[in-house]
């Protein structure tokens, strides 16, 4: 309660909480406004179908608006595309990498360019959704999803759809310069957190009903919260590496010789690898969906579904190939080692240079590993308890496991499993990083305050 208060005592931080507030209020009411033209209620049938497709993806980032077709549906994944496409430019296009070295004004030139690469991307993702929704029908008594089919529900779809993109960037963006927090991660979380009721209510339905027992729901309660903790643990976890500063005399004054540390995160790449590998395996499931029943489209797509062998392993070397990939590319070893030798750090026992740098890389590849593993475990295990372990097209092993193996093992624990492995990553990540900031905010702002009466104390001595 004591740190509630304090939230609430200094005036700026007080204004920048309650913007925050009202800019995550104005986005969870344009989640209720739909596009014209779109007949809701059978997209939101197709969209019960199409879960563990791109689509399925796409809509969890949305806050589900993408299944409600929202004048928000396409959320901020144009954002987010273009953020990652800029930074992998950087590391490829010299102009680009010329200006992230620039300060300040190099970095508003990125931010620009991300902009237009959003609005581009927003009207490609919105065409493509408008020529998708003429061409489909809904799961049930086909029903369209689109009420009049032509170029003028095209041209409407891809202005209401860029228009609300652009918003929402523009909305995420208020929030990071005036508010707390990152503000793109903010709407993430905010339509992640707001599904949390429907599904609470839903699983104490299931236990009403019998669907599962008062044992199975307290262990996954139980598990629930280990798992929390293990992200929490592993998050926070570092390798720091001790860096000596050696004496060197400027004048008649002697600087250096202090001893600091380089924070290594077990997990640098956070929860993009887990996004990499889920766009990518995505991609095979709704192409599936385009062939025949039965055909070997269709078998291809069941065995690429979440809960089988083939797409389990596909998904555990792809999340140890992204956190290595994406850690190469936000942290260089060699640029390190060399703004060490600048300024006369050094590694104890290691040479400056070249031999720190790949003394550096060494120690990053031994815990990108720890964190790729760590991020394996937990995007496996909502799917694990949800799907169960399954074979598709080979019944003798399917009867071998149901004989030998536990039944929540082969068919699931048939609970309502409503936030997984991605979704609690970024659900635990974007609140840890809130309250730092709003724990750093009120540690300058008692700093400040101290400095102010230590200053008019001298005065009146």
């Amino acid at each position: 309660m004591e740190t509630l208060k304090n939230l609430f005592a200094v005036p700026e931080l007080r204004k920048r909480i309650l913007f925050t507030f009202g800019l995550l209020a104005v986005y969870r009411i344009g989640s209720h406004i739909p596009t014209p033209g779109v007949n809701t209620a059978a997209v939101e049938q197709f969209a019960q179908s199409a879960a563990n497709t791109m689509f399925g993806l796409y809509d969890m980032f949305s806050g589900k608006n993408l299944s409600q077709m929202t004048i928000f549906a396409l959320g901020v994944m144009p954002y987010i595309s273009a953020s990652i496409i800029l930074q992998l430019l950087t590391v490829v296009w010299p102009y680009l990498e010329r200006l992230s070295k620039e300060g300040e004004l190099g970095r508003r030139k990125i931010t620009q360019y991300t902009r237009y690469g959003t609005i581009l991307l927003s009207v490609v993702q919105a065409y493509g959704i408008a020529i998708f929704l003429e061409r489909s029908t809904g799961v049930q008594g086909g029903l369209p999803l689109v009420y009049n089919p032509g170029w003028g529900f095209e041209f409407m779809a891809v202005l209401t759809l860029t228009t609300g993109s652009v918003f929402v960037m523009w909305l995420g963006e208020q929030i990071t310069e005036r508010g707390i927090g990152n503000g793109m991660s903010l709407l993430i979380y905010a339509g992640i957190v707001v599904g949390f009721p429907r599904g609470i209510l839903s699983t104490l339905a299931q236990l009403q009903t019998g669907d599962i027992g008062l044992l199975t729901l307290v262990a996954l309660i139980a598990l629930m919260i280990a798992v929390i903790g293990g992200i929490v643990f592993m998050e926070r976890g570092q390798r720091r590496v001790t860096v000596q500063y050696a004496r060197r005399m400027v004048g008649r004054r002697m600087y250096g010789g202090a001893s600091t540390h380089i924070p290594l995160k077990v997990n640098t790449g956070g929860v993009m690898p887990v996004i990499f590998s889920s766009s990518i395996l995505a991609f095979p499931y709704t192409i599936s969906k385009m062939g025949t029943p039965g055909g070997w489209l269709d078998r291809m797509g069941a065995n690429l579904s979440p809960g089988y062998p083939l797409y389990t392993l596909l998904d555990v070397v792809l999340i140890i190939f992204f956190a290595y990939f994406y850690t190469a590319i936000i942290f260089n070893p060699d640029d390190v080692a060399e703004n060490m030798r600048k300024y006369g750090g050094f590694v104890p026992g290691i040479r400056p240079g070249k031999r720190t740098a790949e003394h550096i890389d060494s120690i990053l590849a031994r815990i990108t590993l720890v964190g790729a593993l760590y991020l394996v475990v937990v995007a496996q295990l909502p799917t694990f308890l949800t799907n169960g372990f399954k074979v598709a097209g080979i019944p003798f092993i399917g009867e071998r496991l149901d004989a030998v193996l536990p039944q929540f093992i082969t068919q699931g624990m048939h609970v309502q499993f409503f936030f997984g492995g991605t979704s609690l990553l970024i659900i635990v990540g974007v609140a840890m990083d809130t309250v730092q900031q709003i724990e750093s905010q009120l540690i300058m702002r008692h700093y400040d305050g101290f400095m102010k009466k230590t200053r008019i104390r001298g005065r009146r001595g």
